[in-house]
């Protein structure tokens, strides 16, 4: 059982950056591929970017690449989003999850496939 909690999130001006942090509990973080998703008011939730167990393999959602880089700290049980060059249409709530199927070297962007999701944190990004 992985519980994880999101931190980092606020008010930033457009071209502004932020860093998103993902703590967990519970011993098996260091043993799932991660993901970002956010979901913005009235829409779906979305994928940002995932990482592999290890951290060497990362995906992002094209909206995103160039600007965000995700990364963890599996000694820490920490996961990372880097966010730069935010745009308004970036404003959403950011949540973290775990891979719940599949294997931890390879990524996915696909919502169904996570579990132990974050309560997230709101990011607002102003024009």
């Amino acid at each position: 059982q992985v519980q994880l909690e999101e931190s980092g999130g606020g008010l930033v001006q457009a071209g502004g950056s932020l860093r998103l942090s993902c703590a967990a509990s519970g011993s098996t973080f260091s043993l799932n591929a991660m993901g970002w998703f956010r979901q913005a008011p009235g829409k779906g939730r979305e994928f940002v970017a995932a990482i592999t167990r290890s951290g060497i393999t990362t995906m992002y959602a094209d909206s995103v690449k160039g600007r965000f880089t995700i990364s963890r700290d599996n000694a820490k049980n920490t996961m990372y989003l880097q966010m730069n060059s935010l745009k308004p249409e970036d404003s959403a709530v950011y949540s973290c999850a775990a891979r719940i199927v599949g294997t931890a070297s390879a990524t996915s962007s696909l919502v169904s496939e996570y579990g132990y999701w974050g309560q997230g944190t709101q990011v607002t990004v102003s024009s």
